[in-house]
């Protein structure tokens, strides 16, 4: 069957593709804690329901003993023909208010440019109706054995890992496609080949017992939350590189990002600068970065006049392939204990150390994918890396050892805008990657 057929199915196959995303993407699959049960599960039966009727009868709600269940299921195809590990997630992100989204994220919109608007259209919704559509491509008759895993909880504290953890032997295989990822820009096939790790920690810095009259004390007595800001201010140099000793950084060596399409995905306000040193790929990819992505303190609402006498924050920093997360979490753990102005008391709580990943790019499933994507795209596939972090890759490497990875999707970074307002995801690009999932399982079942 030639890549034209193949195009052709899938095209046909695209109406229900589009009808079941936008049927999924209008449940709140929101999986954080304090989020409404209802909506998950609902999430969860409908999921596997569809696959089921995909091709895959045996798929069904993994038992686990807490959080939202994976759903798992296996199919076999000829005697001697490769496994392959089909992975995306059911659960979102929430869409708070407060984002600025110029429509209901919980209303799939098709707007003038073609795409489709609401929360998880993109991430990873469309990750999970790629795999559909790559399933129903086949009508039963798989040129491989497929086993399939969707998350329930990515989003939040995932349970996957130890699912994982007590049943490698459902998880061993030859390749895992990771559905979760995206090209750079719609349209431009990209091989996703590195994903940072993430580290964090909560910072709390003390300089008094009690709160104090500002107007009585302030001036000698140093306020917490002006130590604390002075503190988070020596994470970083003039130019915004990450400046804590023993934290590592390479430049990055494939495609790069432009300038142009980062700030139209991130949405920079007017005159607001980029910060850091290098490519936009080296900043992204290659080199760490550290943001504080919380702060406990006096609200304004509540505030007073009084110095304060403690001020926390939850710091986290994404670190670079081939380093180990427990020394750089030392690193910035050091740091943060050493810094502090005015010889105020610092505490530091770890939170997470969460490996980063290489992808292997030497074995024959990752020529295959790559020779699949460019295919279905019609044009040379570049590889990228992503400043995201899937620490579940790790787990699933241990499972299998010798298994290899694809990581791709329909979430164009420059547009699709995930965890933030007015997520999106391009039909078309969905599409393609349909085409190239099905051609690589055709590859790799022996169909040139």
């Amino acid at each position: 069957m030639s890549t034209d057929d193949v195009s052709t199915g899938v095209r046909e196959l695209m109406p229900q593709v589009v009808a079941d995303l936008e049927e999924l993407t209008a449940i709140p699959s929101i999986a954080f804690p304090g989020y409404p049960s209802e909506p998950v599960h609902r999430m969860a039966e409908r999921t596997l329901a569809l696959i089921q009727e995909a091709g895959i009868p045996d798929a069904h709600l993994a038992d686990v003993p807490h959080g939202y269940p994976p759903i798992y299921g296996e199919v076999r195809g000829p005697e001697g023909s490769p496994t392959v590990v089909l992975y995306a997630h059911y659960d979102v992100q929430p869409a708070p208010e407060s984002q600025g989204w110029t429509s209901d994220p919980w209303t799939p919109t098709r707007k003038d440019d073609g795409r489709i608007y609401g929360r998880g259209a993109a991430d990873d919704k469309s990750g999970l109706v790629s795999l559909l559509g790559t399933l129903r491509a086949f009508d039963g008759d798989f040129p491989c054995t497929l086993r399939i895993i969707i998350e329930g909880m990515e989003e939040t504290e995932s349970n996957l890992e130890e699912f994982v953890e007590a049943h490698p032997e459902l998880f061993e295989c030859d390749l895992f496609v990771i559905a979760d990822m995206g090209n750079l820009r719609v349209g431009e096939p990209v091989m996703t080949t590195a994903l940072r790790g993430d580290v964090s920690c909560t910072v709390t810095v003390r300089t008094l017992e009690h709160p104090l009259h500002s107007g009585v004390y302030g001036g000698p007595a140093p306020d917490a939350m002006m130590a604390l800001a002075r503190l988070l201010s020596t994470l970083h140099d003039d130019a915004g590189d990450v400046a804590v000793a023993g934290v590592s950084g390479a430049p990055w060596e494939g495609s790069d990002m432009t300038e142009e399409d980062f700030r139209s995905g991130a949405d920079l306000l007017p005159g607001v600068s980029l910060t850091g040193t290098g490519t936009i790929a080296d900043r992204l990819w290659s080199k760490p970065s550290i943001n504080a992505i919380g702060i406990d303190t006096t609200s304004i609402a509540e505030s007073s006049n009084v110095v304060l006498p403690h001020a926390s924050a939850k710091i986290s920093m994404r670190i670079v392939p081939g380093t180990d997360p427990e020394a750089e979490l030392d690193a910035l753990v050091s740091h943060l204990e050493t810094h502090a102005p005015w010889g105020a008391h610092v505490e530091v709580q770890r939170i997470k150390a969460a490996h980063p990943f290489r992808v292997p790019t030497d074995g024959p499933g990752y020529a295959a994918a790559r020779t699949a994507m460019e295919e279905a795209f019609g044009m040379t596939a570049s590889e990228a890396g992503s400043g995201g972090s899937i620490p579940l890759l790790q787990t699933l490497q241990h499972a299998s050892p010798d298994a290899e990875f694809v990581l791709w999707g329909p979430e164009d970074v420059a547009q699709s805008r995930i965890h933030a307002s007015d997520e999106s995801v391009d039909p078309e690009e969905i599409e393609r990657m349909i085409v190239a999932q099905v051609l690589l399982l055709k590859h790799l079942g022996g169909d040139s």
